[in-house]
This record gives C-alpha cells, sequence and structure tokens, in this order.
C-alpha cells in the first residue's frame, strides 16, 4: 500500500514540478501579493488581463459554435456547450503546465510562480470595488452608490434604495470572496497553476454563458454544472471561513455558523448560499431576498429572515473587516496545513 501511494506521489510530481507542501507556501506569497499590489491598473491598462484572453476565447467558441439561433432540441446544443468547456479548460491547464514547467526549469524561477498566481486571486479587487461603493455614498449620495454598485453586480441599480445597494455590494463581498479568491487559492493548492488556470477558465465560462437566456441556456449548461462541481468545496470553507471572522464585528461564531447551516441551502446557487448566509449571520442581516434583474423579479427566500433589512454603509464597512479577516484567516489555516505536512 505504501509503496502505492509513493508511486502516485511520484507520478503526480512528474506532471508538476512543486510538491503539495511547496505549493502552500508559495500560495501563502500570493496571498501576500495580491494583498499589497491587487490588480495595478497601471500594468492591465497597458497589456490584457489573462482573465480577458480566456473571455475572448469563450467569446469566439460562443459565436462560432452557438450563433444559429436556439430550435427544436436542445441535445446538440449541449453536446457542443460540453465540448467547448472541456476544450477550453484542457487548454487553460495545459497553460499552466507550460509556465510552472518553464518557471520551474529556472534556478530562481519558482520565485515568479507566486506573482503569475496573485494575479488570480481577487482578494484586494474585490476589497477596492466593495470599498469604492462605501465611498460613493459619502462622496456623491444614493446616485453615485448606485453607480458603483452597477460595476459588480447584475442588478438593476435604478431599482435599488440605500438598503438594497448596501446589501447587493455585501451580498457580492461574500460571493466573490468564496469565487475569487477562496476557490482559486484552493485549487492552485491541489493542482498548482494548472489547476488555478483550469478554474479561471471554467468560472470565466460560467459568467459568460453559464445562465439561463434562450440563448445560453443549452450551450452553457455544460458550463453552469462544472462551475457548481469546482466551487463546491471553495465554497463551504469560504462560508467557514466567513464564520470565523465574525466576532472581529462583534457577532459570535455560533450565530454565523448556525444561519449558514439553517439558510445555504434557500439559495438558488448552490454554493452563493454559503459565504452570504455565513456573512448575514455575522452582520445580524437579511440577505438575498426578492430581486430585479434586467426588468424581471426573482423571489427568492431571504438569508437570516430574522435579520436587519435596513441595510446601511456602516455594514458595507464592516463586510469589508469580514473580508480582510477571512483573507488573513485563509493564510493562516494555508500556515497551518503547511507546518502540519512538514512535521
Amino acid at each position: 500500500m505504501l509503496r502505492r501511494n509513493l508511486d502516485v506521489c511520484e507520478g503526480w510530481r512528474a506532471v508538476t514540478p512543486f510538491h503539495l507542501e511547496a505549493r502552500l507556501w508559495l500560495l501563502l506569497a500570493a496571498i501576500a501579493i495580491d494583498a499589497v499590489a491587487g490588480d495595478p491598473d497601471v500594468i492591465w491598462r497597458r497589456i490584457p488581463h489573462p482573465v480577458a484572453w480566456f473571455g475572448a476565447l469563450i467569446g469566439w467558441a460562443d459565436r462560432t459554435l452557438n450563433a444559429a439561433p436556439p430550435m427544436g432540441s436542445d441535445i446538440p446544443r449541449r453536446i457542443l456547450g460540453l465540448a467547448t468547456i472541456i476544450v477550453l479548460t484542457a487548454l487553460a491547464f495545459a497553460a499552466g503546465l507550460f509556465v510552472e514547467r518553464l518557471l520551474a526549469g529556472f534556478e530562481w524561477g519558482f520565485l515568479l510562480l507566486p506573482v503569475v498566481a496573485s494575479v488570480f486571486l481577487a482578494s484586494r479587487s474585490l476589497y477596492d470595488h466593495v470599498r469604492a461603493v462605501f465611498d460613493a455614498f459619502d462622496e456623491g449620495g444614493l446616485a453615485a452608490a448606485r453607480r458603483s454598485v452597477a460595476m459588480i453586480v447584475g442588478r438593476d441599480p435604478e431599482s435599488l434604495d440605500e438598503a438594497g445597494v448596501c446589501r447587493a455590494a455585501i451580498e457580492s463581498t461574500a460571493e466573490n470572496f468564496s469565487d475569487g479568491f477562496v476557490a482559486p487559492a484552493l485549487w492552485f493548492a491541489l493542482l498548482g497553476l494548472p489547476g488555478l488556470l483550469a478554474y479561471k477558465m471554467i468560472n470565466t465560462a460560467d459568467s459568460m454563458i453559464g445562465h439561463l437566456s434562450e440563448r445560453h441556456r443549452a450551450f452553457g449548461w455544460a458550463s453552469a454544472r462544472l462551475d457548481d462541481l469546482v466551487n463546491l468545496p471553495a465554497s463551504r470553507l469560504a462560508g467557514g471561513l466567513i464564520v470565523m471572522a465574525a466576532p472581529f464585528v462583534g457577532t459570535s461564531i455560533r450565530d454565523s455558523f448556525v444561519v449558514m447551516l439553517d439558510d445555504a441551502g434557500k439559495h438558488r446557487s448552490p454554493n452563493a448560499g454559503w459565504p452570504e448566509a455565513a456573512m448575514a449571520g455575522a452582520l445580524g442581516l437579511a440577505l438575498a431576498g426578492p430581486r430585479r434583474y434586467a426588468g424581471h423579479m426573482v423571489e427568492d427566500p431571504f438569508l437570516n429572515a430574522t435579520g436587519r433589512r435596513d441595510a446601511a454603509p456602516g455594514d458595507i464597512a464592516k463586510a469589508l473587516k469580514v473580508l480582510r479577516i477571512a483573507t488573513a484567516l485563509t493564510g493562516v489555516l494555508v500556515v497551518i496545513i503547511a507546518l502540519w505536512l512538514r512535521s
């Protein structure tokens, strides 16, 4: 049994040159780089962000393979959509493997790997975008806050009052902490840069074609289901990290944990409900509930329905504090696991 396990480990090390403990320390460095630098505009104004490259590939596939108007059976479009996401994910995995092996070929090349990985971690970027909503209330009132929140959520901003804008920003903080930070960090820890890039391709495809519009209902079905699958472990972990951060905003771990367990399943997404319910419990707010998207209402139940519904800008500030603490706790967890592996 031991020999077979060693053979498996050696087989994986033949694919990726960095073993698990090394990936964890590299991930810790990437988290630190993201926290300090975020997504510097001075770079991305000059060259496209790698996620934009993914988006260009997905858009090309959508225009090429999903061009005809929907008609007849959905099965052919589902097959095309499935083939598309498999090929795109394989390309992203191969690109990550190429870059990882290239860096491993240089004596100090591994030092660049956290820099590359940090590009795909979005905790600092998320903080900056949500903070912009908070600042907008002071600088331009509700109208300015609506414009800022429209940058991070898909709902109709003109239908939102102050509490609605605040809840939208807080919900976005919780959900994007999971799929914009915890999930890519987790897949980097498990599979290195190939896993990280493959995850980002899947997540980008879901955001572009994985919705229920007439055009994408069938073609994007596989992308949406695969995104649900790869986000499943990260969403639970993200919810747990938010729960652990609850005492820093005046709520008990127990209260946040109970709301998460009771209400996560009420969300229409199998994953987003976990961090959002944890955040609702941590802040004592009722989140989600009925929302308006592109002129139509989504009648969802509230998470933490007994909580306050009159969210205010101060609650955004608390959510940002939860985000900072939960991000730091992610780093602490990485250190604990790395030290345990070493022992």
